[in-house]
């Protein structure tokens, strides 16, 4: 075991997953991923981006399953900042992970949208480019500061109609009503760990964990609450811990009219995925191109 991994984690990661793929996350935790994007398809296009990119002499390759998400290689995060394709907001940086729960959500034009733990605005201006600026989205985030960075980016990427709510989405009321919703919820970051963080012992705490699970569980319900009957939600987190994930699932699809909705792996070419309890569901354990995450998606029956 890495002497910086906290003892209570690798503890709940065996004890889920065993020996081996514990060992396998740990290693995970310590590859350098590379740099990724996402091509803003309001204000450019794969072959504009590429053309830049070209230009400027960056090494790079597209991903298999999905056209907009580009791998730079061997340049670092500034490096993109400085681009002029950057400045002007048509790319978007984004770990690959973090693109599959709009993908699975798959939002259309003239949906109403709520996206409820939105800042700082990956998801929400990806929804927006993937309906071609078309769907009606309320991006929500409590916080103001956090609220101020979404709508900034909201702005700089052309998403028109996102409506921002500064507000803790655990208190929207029940009255209201939704097409879709996307519960990319707070949670540990369990899968996203740094090992060279000197202070991860004292941020990554039970107690995180503990608050996390309870904060998820609330807006969990809260989305089922308001999704209209017979729609689909996606729920995601970048933890692969049970507790954050399949736990949560498992209880209200006891309470609730709800069914999970399979995931089509096919669609996403050699994701590396841990077991999940809940068939249809998707866990990727982190390695040298993607972060830890988790995808479901459910029906309103």
């Amino acid at each position: 075991m890495n002497e910086n991994i906290p003892q209570f984690l690798y503890e709940k990661l065996v004890n889920q997953y065993g020996e081996n793929l514990a060992s396998k996350i740990v290693e995970g935790y310590s590859k350098k991923r590379p740099v990724t994007l996402r091509v803003n398809t309001i204000k450019s296009n794969c072959e504009e981006v590429i053309e830049e990119l070209q230009k400027a002499q960056i090494e790079f390759e597209q991903l298999e399953w999905y056209k907009d998400a580009i791998i730079i290689k061997e340049k670092s995060e500034q490096d993109i900042r400085n681009l002029k394709i950057y400045e002007e907001g048509k790319i978007y940086l984004q770990s690959l992970s973090s693109m599959l729960p709009v993908l699975v959500l798959d939002p259309k034009e003239d949906e109403n949208i709520l996206d409820m733990a939105a800042a700082p605005g990956g998801k929400t201006t990806q929804m927006t480019a993937y309906s071609d600026n078309k769907a009606f989205i309320t991006a929500c985030e409590k916080n103001k500061v956090r609220a101020e960075r979404l709508k900034y980016n909201l702005e700089k990427q052309g998403a028109s109609r996102v409506n921002v709510l500064v507000e803790d989405a655990r208190n929207l009321s029940n009255f209201l009503s939704y097409d879709k919703v996307l519960l990319d919820a707070p949670c540990s970051g369990s899968g996203t760990i740094e090992l060279e963080n000197s202070k991860l012992k004292q941020v990554f705490t039970e107690d995180l964990v503990e608050r996390s699970t309870k904060v998820q569980y609330e807006l969990l319900n809260k989305a089922l609450n308001i999704l209209k009957q017979g729609s689909e939600m996606v729920y995601s987190t970048c933890s692969i811990l049970k507790e954050e994930n399949e736990n949560h699932l498992k209880k209200l699809l006891e309470k609730k009219k709800i069914e999970i909705v399979p995931i089509d792996l096919k669609e996403f070419k050699d994701l590396p995925l841990l077991p999940v309890d809940i068939e249809g569901t998707v866990c990727i354990y982190p390695n040298e191109l993607y972060e830890g995450f988790f995808i479901a998606k459910i029906r309103k029956i």
